[in-house]
């Protein structure tokens, strides 16, 4: 089984002879079983070669590179691809299209709506007066005419949903608000973190399929961003991420020690944290359900992929988009 492997360590990725080796600082060379490794993350400081490059390429390895504070920082992708320039030209056809991608655009927001209302009934007891706040706007999304509009009732959705972790949390842990750029206390930095694995890991399955991934339709293309994995995320952050959190807060798996402050208010997951909290991912993300359609065992990740390629069949005009609802 394919997997993704994850060097926390400054150091060098290097190529001898067959093998893949990360060498740390100390000296200490580990080899890497590239055969079965979908994608590396780096986050450590790491040094490498265009030999290198061209030995992953021919593995179809990705390299993921993510910047001091654990923010995404680029992409390398091997040059194969299965691009289409019918696909990308119907992409383009939806996006110019005001009410097409307006369509796309809502429900994007649908889906991602459904799962946070799923979360929060997992704790209905607790979050009662936030979901009913809630489904009254979500009846409205329908209703917006603009993009602006969408994006607006979606941040005062996404406003309650947040204020309502505070009363999921078992552990001394609050969010007071979202701050992303950076994130200030500990509930920000595993939002942050999580949801930059989530945006990485869709672009990963976007790359499987025809579709060009800097063409979306509810955050606003612009250049050098991968927006349409923005796009997809939504529907993914509240199924995937979220419950991820909650469970490692309240089993007690991640505590205050976990977090470090950079420059005395930035605040991050340290090593340990990281390490915790990928296991849990990777295990969200290798866990299945019995597909309705498929009728077989499909995975998490998986499930990615299938929504990439609902979206290409519907702007190839094949079959209308309806966003995943988790049904199980």
């Amino acid at each position: 089984m394919m997997r993704d492997h994850y060097v926390f360590s400054n150091g060098r990725l290097k190529r001898k002879n067959n093998t893949v080796y990360f060498e740390d600082e100390k000296g200490n060379q580990i080899p890497l079983p590239i055969e079965k490794i979908r994608t590396i993350h780096l986050f450590g400081e790491i040094d490498l070669n265009s030999k290198l490059l061209t030995y992953l390429s021919q593995y179809g390895i990705l390299l993921q590179f993510y910047n001091y504070y654990d923010f995404f920082a680029g992409t390398y992708y091997p040059r194969e691809r299965k691009e289409s320039g019918y696909v990308i030209v119907k992409q383009s056809e939806h996006y110019l299209d005001k009410y097409k991608r307006l369509y796309i655009a809502y429900q994007f927001l649908h889906g991602a709506v459904h799962h946070m209302l799923r979360n929060l009934r997992n704790y209905k007891a607790q979050t009662m007066e936030y979901i009913q706040d809630i489904e009254v706007l979500y009846d409205q999304l329908s209703k917006a005419t603009t993009i602006q509009e969408l994006m607006g009732r979606e941040g005062q959705i996404r406003h309650i949903y947040y204020q309502a972790f505070n009363h999921i949390f078992k552990q001394d842990f609050v969010l007071e608000k979202r701050e992303k750029n950076p994130p200030r206390d500990p509930i920000n930095a595993l939002i942050s973190f999580g949801n930059t694995l989530m945006y990485r890991t869709v672009l990963s399955e976007i790359y499987k399929t025809p579709l060009n991934p800097t063409i979306s339709y509810l955050h606003e293309p612009s250049t050098k961003r991968f927006s349409l994995s923005l796009d997809i995320a939504e529907i993914f952050k509240p199924l995937i991420v979220d419950p991820i959190i909650f469970s490692l807060i309240n089993k007690k798996q991640l505590t205050k020690k976990h977090f470090d402050y950079l420059e005395g208010e930035i605040c991050h997951l340290n090593e340990e944290g990281k390490k915790k909290f990928i296991m849990a991912w990777e295990e969200r993300l290798k866990q299945t359900v019995k597909h309705r359609t498929l009728k077989r065992s499909t995975s998490y990740r998986y499930l990615i992929r299938l929504e990439c390629y609902k979206l290409v069949k519907h702007v190839i005009d094949d079959e209308k988009y309806k966003p995943l609802k988790a049904w199980w």
